[in-house]
């Protein structure tokens, strides 16, 4: 049984969707105006995992990702920049959805825009207005939040305690506040101004709050009450507050039944600010790191945790990842020269340990997604298997389990969203391999795990020739992009470092 945390209930429960075999995940997606930064994608990269891990337990996941194109911080950049703010909002649309794709995210089963929602908002208002939960204040409508006596079970929070002083709280800007009924309403619908987008509603030309926007596109998608909710923790309060409220005061039903949410990401253990000068977006960051390594780094930390973002995590990753990736090539490796003699493996413990991966595995991620005790057992079975192995000749006989367990890590590492097939391998590999055996080994290809095997093969001929000045450029050609060659009575092996 699969437990989650959620935040309403500060517990760790049973999850047991709406529709078995079946999970609706709705995951508030970005308000485009700006490239998103790295802690952005720590939420995006853990929910991803997340949808991916349901979808390897075999449930079918409908994935639902909104995006803001309508918002005060996108007219501002409009109005500063001398765009529309239809513009801004389609350049960094544009933009996020390849920075995500370049992340290796899935992309979301739907992906609805709030302008292109506005009917459902107007809806979903309307119903509030009807049912007493709202009010219209001269062309802004703005929720009651005292009419929802559940307000603050989400977040925690005394609704006597709360102040009004957060984001989407006045409606049409500074001297309208006395239009609210109670300093806590929040805003619904905005009244139009000049040079905004508007649309036409029944309380005259406006522009939907931020907040009713996902409580309208989750439950035209995903129907109430749907399975998970899930964001960033920076928005518990106030943004999924409002959201359960109006949803639940529109209804009269349970929004979500499950809320997830990740947390917090620093940079060398400061908060991340424009004013510290550690401000990183994810596509700068890609620019000198490979997707499968930012991934490996978040799984090192459970989603909930604090991440703490930097060079050298970075560099840890990268390492416990070609750690994964070496056994794996070394497997194959071994499995290739496999010959007809008696075996020295146990191979019965090597298959029992192989079905103890997969449990232990699923017995971690089932507790709440615990990620870094999930990687925990792949790189016991890595290493225990590593020693079994060492430098032994293994028989054909041994080539099955051999092939099971190898196999058992990519799929389990696919889970993850990382993939260890050899087009993994490629990308892995520095390019400027693919340089060196054009100048030593007369390679032609473009492939960074064919241009290996060149040089090995052109060392291991130049050794033959005993050429050793060729068969030493190769060797320390390889070794300055960080390869390790291992010469053995099978012939050379090379792992990357």
């Amino acid at each position: 049984m699969i437990k989650v945390y959620n935040t309403q209930t500060r517990s760790k429960v049973d999850f047991e969707s709406v529709e078995r075999g079946k999970v609706g995940m709705y995951v508030c997606g970005p308000t485009v105006y700006n490239y998103i930064h790295i802690g952005n994608a720590r939420t995006f990269i853990a929910f991803d995992i997340i949808r991916r891990y349901f979808m390897w337990r075999g449930f079918d996941v409908t994935f639902v990702q909104n995006i803001t194109d309508v918002d005060d911080k996108i007219i501002a950049k409009a109005n500063e920049e001398g765009r529309t703010a239809a513009e801004v909002a389609a350049e960094y649309t544009e933009a996020f959805i390849a920075d995500m794709r370049a992340a290796g995210v899935l992309d979301p089963d739907i992906r609805p825009k709030a302008t292109e929602e506005i009917d459902a908002m107007i809806e979903l208002v309307s119903e509030l207005i009807e049912t007493g939960h709202a009010y219209d204040a001269g062309g802004d409508v703005y929720f009651s939040v005292r009419s929802y006596p559940a307000y603050g079970e989400l977040s925690h929070r005394n609704v006597d305690e709360m102040e009004s002083g957060h984001r989407e709280l006045r409606a049409c800007g500074s001297g309208l506040e006395d239009r609210k009924r109670d300093p806590l309403d929040f805003a619904l619908w905005k009244a139009a101004k000049p040079g905004e987008p508007s649309w036409p509603s029944p309380w005259g030309e406006g522009r939907p709050g931020w907040h009713i926007e996902c409580s309208a596109m989750s439950r035209k998608y995903l129907g109430l009450p749907f399975d998970i909710h899930g964001g960033g923790a920076d928005l518990v309060f106030p943004h999924h507050e409002n959201e359960r409220a109006q949803s639940e005061a529109a209804c009269g039903c349970r929004f979500a039944n499950y809320w997830l949410h990740s947390g917090m990401l620093q940079i060398n253990s400061e908060k991340m600010s424009k004013s510290l000068g550690n401000f990183l977006l994810l596509r700068d960051v890609l620019e000198t790191t490979k997707p499968a390594v930012l991934r490996m780094l978040i799984l090192q930390t459970q989603y909930r945790s604090p991440l703490d973002f930097s060079d050298e995590r970075l560099g840890e990753a990268e390492a416990a990842l070609s750690r994964i990736m070496n056994a794996v090539k070394n497997i194959e490796w071994i499995i290739e020269n496999a010959e007809d003699i008696p075996s020295p493996l146990d191979t019965r413990a090597i298959l029992d340990a192989t079905r103890n991966l997969r449990t232990s595995f699923i017995l971690s991620m089932d507790d709440d997604f615990n990620t870094a005790g999930a990687l925990g057992e792949i790189f016991s079975f890595v290493g225990e298997l590593n020693g079994q192995l060492g430098d032994k000749t293994v028989s054909v006989t041994d080539v099955a389990a051999l092939k099971q367990a190898r196999d058992t890590v990519v799929e389990l590492m696919g889970a993850f969203g990382i993939d260890l097939c050899e087009n993994e391998a490629c990308k892995a590999y520095p390019v400027e391999v693919v340089g060196l055996a054009r100048e030593l080994a007369g390679y032609a290809g473009e492939n960074p795990v064919e241009a290996v095997d060149a040089l090995l093969e052109c060392r291991a001929d130049a050794r033959k020739q005993k050429d050793w000045g060729l068969a030493d450029k190769v060797r320390d050609g390889l070794v300055a992009l960080g390869f390790v060659i291992e010469d053995t009575p099978q012939g050379a092996r090379v792992t990357l470092g």
